[in-house]
């Protein structure tokens, strides 16, 4: 008798987690099915959106681990394991996690936010954070410039985006502004040609927009001219240190004074 019923008590306990088991087999061959399913599905949209291949990896792989803790929840739950302190722990960790990690998940942020609404690209010449330079990378956590002395910058993502960004690649043109100052004995409608003269003869200077030559101000010491020739973006620096190389160069030989100040040397007797 005692053989008979250690052997029912095996058969039901067989058979119940036999049951369990396969239901667990089960949930994690569907579950897996559907994961694939959704990282695909996901991976088109993000694909479809034209998000960068680095924000894209990562939020799939983010994706793909979140869905796996859930699935491995529900197995251990079918196998009849409690899932409520799993699931206090996994909260607990995530809270401890996320209060260590604030400037990171900022700066995470910060690189979803750029990704997605592209205030810049690659190859852009940009202004931010007090920083001038070219775009080298953008990654999830820093954006990568390449300073005018080809100096690398780092930038966190969080405070980029969150500042001013000047991109002056969007619009493909720039206007280079100088202020040339002449002597007050010069003539303006003279000294206006000369200057006028020297962008126009200028072979990157844009005609349209037409380079312009007004009177800024009338300076202590000086009749102050605004200059403004506009350049493709790609030839800013070109013209204007050309500009104002040439511009020294045709006052000289108009013969109009460019003020400066003069020291007298006092000869004693």
């Amino acid at each position: 008798m005692e053989i008979e019923k250690w052997l029912t008590k095996i058969i039901e306990l067989g058979t119940e987690y036999g049951l369990r088991l396969f239901g667990a087999f089960l949930i994690w061959f569907v579950g897996n099915w559907i994961i694939k399913k959704l990282i695909a599905g996901s991976r088109k949209l993000m694909q479809k959106r034209e998000l960068e291949e680095s924000l894209q990896k990562f939020l799939l792989d983010l994706l793909s681990w979140l869905l796996k803790i859930l699935l491995i929840l529900a197995i251990l739950a079918k196998l009849g394991v409690e899932t409520t302190s799993f699931a206090a722990i996994l909260a607990s960790a995530g809270l401890a996690v996320g209060m260590a990690l604030q400037g990171s998940l900022g700066n995470f942020a910060g690189g979803v936010l750029i990704m997605i609404f592209k205030p810049f690209k690659i190859g852009d010449l940009i202004e931010a954070q007090g920083e001038t330079g070219v775009v080298k990378e953008i990654e999830i956590f820093t954006t990568k410039l390449i300073g005018l002395s080809n100096k690398e910058i780092i930038i966190p993502n969080g405070v980029l985006s969150n500042g001013n960004i000047i991109n002056y690649n969007t619009e493909g043109t720039r206007r280079v502004d100088l202020i040339f100052g002449v002597s007050y004995d010069a003539n303006i409608k003279d000294t206006k040609e000369v200057l006028m003269n020297v962008l126009t003869a200028h072979p990157l200077v844009l005609k349209d927009p037409k380079p312009t030559v007004n009177v800024l101000e009338l300076a202590d010491s000086s009749v102050n001219f605004a200059v403004r020739p506009w350049c493709n973006t790609t030839d800013y620096w070109t013209v204007y240190f050309d500009v104002m190389e040439n511009t020294k160069l045709a006052l000289d030989a108009a013969g109009i004074e460019i003020p400066y100040p003069h020291q007298v040397e006092i000869k004693k007797n």
